[in-house]
């Protein structure tokens, strides 16, 4: 079987990457921008730097903001409605994963409007055509939506994320740019961070890794375990190495999956409103022990990447306590929760479960599980 790859067509990294916007909307002679950032950006003028480079290049553009952290079915339609008035023939997706996730589900409805319902989007959607183009500018290091094939759509009727994978939805273009993340809180920076170390290690040992991938999560490992900390205490360095590292991660996870880590974290946020980063990196370590048996030689190489020294000569138990030590030292070390004690309700366990081992992340984990399984390692965070 052949494995497939899909990445942008164009990706500009790097202080000031968003000033090339404008010569790519010219280049591809767009029209309008719809605009898709959330209202926090809007209010602390992040969404405006890249508005200034549309006006100076005086490209028109109409702004949506009508996102929230975990975007609904509802901002979706909405979204849908506001682009068919607005007249844009292209997206520009400001923030995090919300506004990149919304932009991808109104781009791709547009085109394939028999999935105005949002909820047939769940899964791999046959759709048969690609989205409006979309230029993707993240504020945070983690998600990496600007480089992935996929976007996550919160059914509140259900209390439950609909996880959304279609190769149709990728960004064209996305602007890495740190000097868009130099304003992200501490505790932001820290669990995006986490979550994009989460994509790096749940895509090295997913069922579907192979060497293309392993090569970037594997780097991505490394960029972040070095970066993070610096990111945090925002510094110049740590923000643009870990715009890369995230990124880096998002090239080979988008392409091979991920795990019950996701599985696990998804329903926390459909629920309780968790943030993402937050949910993997409490359950991270947890489930890497879970997972270790199923693993093979990979724990060597995830706690070498995370800076783990003389793991040749370690046994195999050693340098899969070793990484998952690691991984735990990174995480305390940038302020996240050891526990889901303030999170979870003892009474809600066989509905996230339920949800966990229904989400599209789960048939990716390295050791095959149960709702009874995932349970119990729910109990074990309490």
């Amino acid at each position: 079987m052949a494995n497939r790859f899909v990445l942008n067509e164009t990706s500009y990294h790097g202080a000031g990457a968003i000033q090339e916007i404008a010569a790519e909307a010219r280049g591809r002679s767009f029209q309008k921008a719809f605009v898709c950032s959330d209202p926090d950006l809007v209010r602390f003028g992040v969404t405006k730097k890249v508005l200034d480079v549309l006006d100076g290049a005086e490209l028109p553009y109409e702004l949506y903001s009508e996102i929230k952290p975990n975007p609904t079915i509802e901002n979706v339609q909405t979204g849908v409605e506001a682009y068919k008035k607005s007249g844009a023939d292209y997206l520009v997706a400001i923030g995090g994963g919300s506004s990149m996730d919304t932009a991808k589900a109104i781009g791709i409805i547009i085109n394939n409007p028999e999935f105005a319902d949002v909820v047939s989007l769940e899964g791999v959607a046959p759709t048969a055509n690609k989205s409006v183009p979309i230029f993707a500018v993240p504020t945070t290091a983690g998600t990496a939506a600007e480089v992935t094939i996929n976007y996550v759509i919160t059914d509140v009727a259900k209390n439950r994320k609909m996880v959304c994978v279609d190769p149709k939805d990728i960004p064209v273009v996305a602007f890495v740019d740190p000097d868009m993340m130099a304003s992200m809180p501490k505790g932001l920076t820290a669990a995006t961070g986490m979550d994009a170390l989460t994509h790096a290690i749940e895509g090295y040992i997913t069922k579907g890794a192979w060497e293309l991938s392993d090569m970037f999560h594997l780097k991505a490992i490394e960029i972040i375990a070095r970066s993070l900390r610096g990111a945090v205490d925002n510094t110049p360095e740590g923000r643009t190495d870990m715009a890369l590292g995230q990124y880096v991660a998002g090239m080979g996870f988008s392409n091979v999956g991920l795990g019950i880590v996701h599985s696990m974290a998804h329903p926390l946020g459909a629920l309780y409103d968790t943030p993402h980063g937050v949910a993997n990196a409490i359950i991270l370590p947890t489930v890497m022990k879970y997972n270790a048996e199923a693993t093979g030689e990979k724990y060597r190489e995830i706690a070498r990447a995370m800076g783990v020294e003389n793991v040749d000569s370690m046994t195999q138990e050693e340098y899969r306590r070793a990484a998952i030590d690691a991984v735990q030292k990174l995480s305390e070390d940038v302020g996240i929760p050891a526990d889901l004690k303030e999170i979870v309700k003892e009474e809600d366990i066989p509905f996230l479960a339920q949800s966990a081992y229904d989400d599209a992340c789960r048939p990716g984990n390295p050791r095959d599980t149960s709702v009874e399984e995932i349970a119990q390692l729910y109990r074990s965070l309490l």
